[in-house]
């Protein structure tokens, strides 16, 4: 057994969708990023990659490449499922949290779980998410930005 962890942040600004799990949710403001900066997603990845010792996702998908603009997080959280298991590994379960002072979430997680289990071919029961403020503190308190924090174990 071997266990990962994953952090990712985004800045916020107008004109780009927010999309987090996989899921597009109505707010003013989006994540920037190269591909759609689901900073939950890249917290996963990350945590997935680390625990098997192979890099971080920009090392697999640099932000350098045409080929990753735009591009759907859950696509590379797919890719990185092919990754791992190429390794001989196989997923446990995932923990994350999202930091983000504004929009609220708790009706999106659920959404989020089932698009996270069904890009990793597990059951929705082994994904956990949860979403917490700042109190208005720090960046992602002052609505900035958004950050993720993952955890996963893998065997």
């Amino acid at each position: 057994m071997r266990i990962g962890t994953g952090y990712d942040v985004h800045k916020l600004v107008e004109g780009r969708k927010l999309i987090l799990g996989g899921v597009e949710i109505p707010y003013s403001k989006g994540l920037l990023g190269h591909s759609d900066a689901d900073v939950l997603i890249h917290s996963i990845m990350d945590s997935l990659l680390g625990a098997a010792a192979l890099g971080d996702i920009g090392k697999h998908f640099p932000d350098t490449s045409e080929e990753y603009k735009g591009i759907s997080s859950i696509k590379l959280l797919e890719e990185v499922k092919k990754i791992i298991e190429e390794e001989g590994y196989k997923i446990g379960n995932i923990d994350s949290t999202i930091i983000a002072q504004k929009p609220k979430l708790s009706n999106y997680i659920e959404q989020m779980r089932k698009n996270i289990a069904k890009a990793l071919g597990i059951d929705v029961k082994y994904i956990s998410i949860k979403a917490t403020t700042e109190e208005g503190l720090g960046f992602t308190g002052k609505e900035e930005g958004i950050s993720s924090q993952s955890v996963c174990l893998i065997f």
